[in-house]
């Protein structure tokens, strides 16, 4: 039997029941008394993470990102696909469609208008508040471009790094996907579905061009990550557009796609082996040129394409460099048994909580390697899965036999690290065992 088999069923199981702490958590109040601050979830909302978190030391994450709750609304889907959840999964998903969609009235110039909410913020707290100028330019289709809003469907009043336009085209390949997946989904949430499409596909071929924040929300510029999943939205989008009729909209979503691959392929280093994360202006190399987020845009994007794919060899290039970086880099990666990977992390000299390994990370070498597999000769096909199964021995050395997991694990000591719970790290162990799966057939 699969030594692995045993724990990844059971750890699949837990990670589909903790992810669902994070969908519609109405349960849970968080205040935030030194901003004001009650927040009461509404039906739809998906946390980053149900811990009540206030920064001393885990970070708050009950917040709505647009990114994130785009990535668990996916694995929902295969959650449903394989039996694991029922008809709960497709309410869950109209919730989440109801909660998008009442999004966009958000208005942030009637803050502007009114102070008064300013007075309830306490006085060491103003210091992180947004302005007025600039909540008043949050309106129509700026709302999309938030990053993050509260569970109860507010706009984020706290300053934090702005635009972001990653979610829209993110949310969009979740959505195509539900509907291709010949899940059971009623005239009326269609409708409602393709009422968000149409705004997200149009909301990402007017902004591709346009610089915004990373992937993790650090530094702006223009970013693998961000045109990879556009281009992927463009691309899925537009045959959906075509079937509706809306052939001139399906035209320019296939044409700027294709100019989005043409623009990624100036990203690949060739003297250093790997694809770059970002570009900077004023043009600029950093240690964050090699970064995660390159893997990560291959698989939420994957699509027909083999270009920019898990498919592609320079993608498994890239994700050699990075383990090699942090196989030097982590001192828990040094003297591991033989049958592991290098645990890895984002990038070099990342410095926030501590700079450790990612369960996102590290399960995202191994769902790149099981996806190239699925397309590979059978000789290399082997290789490829048994390199995504020492990823997957890695995550399981530091998963505690509970199965909860964090955001990081210590780059030391393997001690679980930042935000508990993280609906993205249980959404991760999803896709990556789906992805594992398929090549038993």
């Amino acid at each position: 039997m699969d030594p692995l088999s045993p724990w990844i069923d059971r750890q699949y199981r837990h990670a589909a029941a903790a992810m669902l702490r994070s969908i519609s958590p109405v349960g849970i109040v968080k205040a935030r008394p030194g901003f004001g601050q009650t927040v009461v979830p509404k039906r739809g909302a998906i946390v980053a993470s149900p811990v009540l978190g206030d920064w001393k030391p885990e970070p708050d994450y009950f917040f709505h990102w647009y990114r994130d709750s785009a990535v668990v609304i996916d694995a929902l889907r295969l959650l449903h696909a394989d039996g694991t959840l029922g008809p709960e999964a497709l309410g869950h998903l109209g919730d989440f469609v109801r909660f998008s969609l009442s999004l966009q009235q958000l208005d942030g110039r009637a803050l502007a208008r009114d102070p008064a909410w300013r007075a309830a913020v306490a006085p060491d707290f103003i210091q992180y508040l947004r302005s007025d100028a600039e909540l008043a330019a949050v309106h129509g289709e700026e709302v999309v471009a938030e990053t993050r809003v509260n569970p109860d469907g507010t706009l984020d009043i706290s300053t934090w790094s702005r635009p972001q336009n990653d979610g829209a085209a993110t949310r969009a390949l979740a959505l195509l996907r539900w509907l291709k997946g010949g899940a059971a989904i009623g005239a009326e949430l269609a409708a409602d579905i393709a009422d968000l499409l149409h705004a997200d596909l149009a909301f990402t071929l007017a902004r591709w061009r346009r610089p915004c924040f990373d992937l993790w929300e650090e530094q702006s510029g223009r970013h693998y990550y961000t045109l990879r999943v556009q281009a992927a939205a463009l691309a899925e989008g537009a045959p959906w557009l075509a079937e509706l009729g809306g052939t001139e909209a399906a035209a320019a979503c296939g044409r700027e796609a294709h100019a989005i691959l043409a623009q990624l392929d100036g990203y690949w280093l060739a003297e250093e082996g790997f694809y770059r994360s970002r570009l900077l202006d004023p043009p600029a190399r950093t240690t964050k040129d090699l970064d995660i987020a390159v893997i990560l845009a291959a698989l939420h994007a994957d699509g027909a394409e083999a270009a920019h794919s898990p498919r592609d060899p320079r993608m498994l290039a890239t994700l050699a460099s990075l383990e090699a970086l942090f196989d030097r880099d982590f001192p828990i990666n040094r003297g591991r048994p033989p049958g592991r990977a290098a645990a890895l992390g984002r990038y070099e000299g990342d410095g926030y909580f501590g700079g450790g390994a990612w369960y996102v990370s590290t399960l995202a070498g191994a769902e790149l390697c099981f996806r190239a597999a699925a397309a590979a000769a059978p000789a290399e096909a082997a290789g490829l899965e048994a390199r995504g199964d020492a990823f997957l021995a890695t995550v399981q050395a530091f998963t505690p036999e509970n199965g909860d997991m964090s955001e990081q694990f210590d780059r030391a000591t393997g001690e679980q690290t930042s935000a508990r719970h993280l609906a993205w790290s249980y959404a991760a162990f999803i896709t990556c065992i789906a992805a594992r799966r398929t090549l038993a057939g």
